[in-house]
């Protein structure tokens, strides 16, 4: 019988890729377990190819079946999107722009944007949503962002990265701590500190910038707790729990009991930079770049 693939059969083979258990993925998509077995073999069938590996214990993708699994991905997501969108030009709108962001780039950069857009295009509709550097760009090839703002020095082949503001870095301590900005005179003096940074794999960029930062002052910090989120870091270091070094603009918008100390003399900046995909079709997405270029 010649068959044709269809819609249908990439919603389930991405419930069974997710799944990795038939039973699992039909209870999940509201069909019979042999209904859906029969669906994914017709599909392989169909493309020639074998996407799972499937015995009595454990079923697997192939490498065939992987990369399907990613290709299925970004398709049903941009479907998904293309049908938000459709409904938002329907009723008379710009479109949207889906925005993620480090908590940093709120203090700033993402505020600045989202008032120039309401202002420039107020039919252009925004979604924000908070992640980690890895977990943008993951988003981003994936078509579930438009537009990420990370500190990254590299991104993979087909995004674009472009820096949109520099920061210094403050010296984070609690309020009663002795030191001072006119007493220290360099990082050396909080050696003996436990620190308090955010989580490697939260900030890569951010958390090898810190050490290089204390290494240049000819100590390797004694990193005692870490997070995803300033106020936490700050609730710790206000409980002197240790210290931190942050990006200078994250001392604005917290009222807790520490102190800031401005590093003007190191060499490590703190950069932001926006970060997007070259083949991104949203004709939204160039309004809002052409309003970062000028912030």
């Amino acid at each position: 019988m010649n068959y044709q693939i269809e819609l249908r059969h990439f919603i389930y083979f991405l419930a069974v890729a997710e799944e990795l258990h038939y039973r699992k993925a039909a209870e999940k998509l509201f069909i019979s377990q042999p209904g859906l077995s029969t669906q994914i073999k017709q599909m392989e069938e169909i493309l020639e190819t074998q996407l799972f590996i499937r015995d009595k214990k454990k079923v697997q993708l192939t490498p065939a079946g992987a990369f399907l699994k990613g290709e299925v991905e970004f398709v049903l997501n941009h479907l998904e999107q293309t049908k938000k969108q459709l409904k938002l030009i329907g009723e008379g709108h710009l479109g949207e722009i889906r925005i993620g962001f480090l908590g940093s780039a709120m203090q700033n950069v993402v505020p600045n944007l989202l008032l120039d857009l309401k202002k420039q295009f107020p039919l252009i509709h925004t979604s924000l949503e908070e992640l980690s550097n890895r977990a943008q760009v993951n988003a981003i090839l994936h078509d579930r962002l438009d537009l990420g703002f990370v500190r990254l020095s590299r991104v993979p082949k087909g995004l674009k990265l472009l820096p949109v503001f520099e920061d210094t870095f403050s010296l984070v301590l609690p309020e009663d701590h002795s030191m001072d900005s006119n007493k220290l005179k360099g990082m050396k003096q909080v050696s003996e500190d436990d620190f308090i940074l955010f989580s490697q794999d939260y900030s890569p960029l951010y958390y090898d910038t810190v050490l290089s930062i204390c290494e240049d002052a000819g100590f390797t910090p004694k990193v005692s707790h870490k997070s995803v989120h300033a106020q936490t870091i700050f609730k710790l270091v206000e409980n002197k729990l240790g210290i931190a070094i942050v990006p200078t603009a994250l001392q604005y918008g917290f009222q807790m009991k520490v102190k800031f100390i401005e590093l003007k003399r190191i060499k490590q900046r703190a950069v932001l930079s926006m970060v997007w995909k070259e083949d991104n079709r949203n004709p939204a997405l160039e309004n809002c770049m052409d309003l970062l270029l000028k912030l």
